[in-house]
């Protein structure tokens, strides 16, 4: 279960402020990502108002993750979109999230030799400035 569903209580629907409250999601946002496709149906009150189950948070806690990773928003949208196509899917779903990976693993070894070279110069100021190198 995701962080968001967790603290979502045991509460079955909850309107588009208490998602934005939760997820830290604009409301424009939330009703982008369902415009767009990368929200799956939401449900909608008698009154029209959108009505979030846990279901809807943890996928919005699941496209939290794929924004992290850098996925661009259109492949977002393609993976929503063949989720909801089913499971003849999957391989291709699966091919989508190893690529998504195979890419933050480079950037994690990018960020590791940036990492590398700000520790250089970090020590070389604590000796130059008399300090101690970290």
């Amino acid at each position: 279960m995701s962080v968001i569903a967790s603290t979502s209580g045991t509460r079955e629907h909850h309107t588009i402020s208490e998602v934005a409250a939760l997820t830290g999601l604009t409301a424009h946002t939330l009703r982008w990502y369902e415009r767009i496709g990368l929200m799956p149906h939401v449900d909608r009150s008698h009154t029209g108002q959108r009505r979030f189950t846990r279901r809807d948070l943890d996928w919005l806690a699941f496209v939290g993750k794929l924004r992290l990773t850098g996925m661009p928003v259109a492949d977002m949208v393609r993976y929503a979109e063949m989720v909801r196509a089913g499971d003849h899917t999957r391989e291709e779903r699966r091919e989508l999230l190893e690529a998504t990976r195979r890419d933050v693993l480079a950037r994690i070894d990018e960020l590791r030799d940036t990492l590398a070279v700000l520790d250089v110069k970090i020590g070389h100021y604590g000796t130059v400035c008399g300090g101690t190198p970290s």
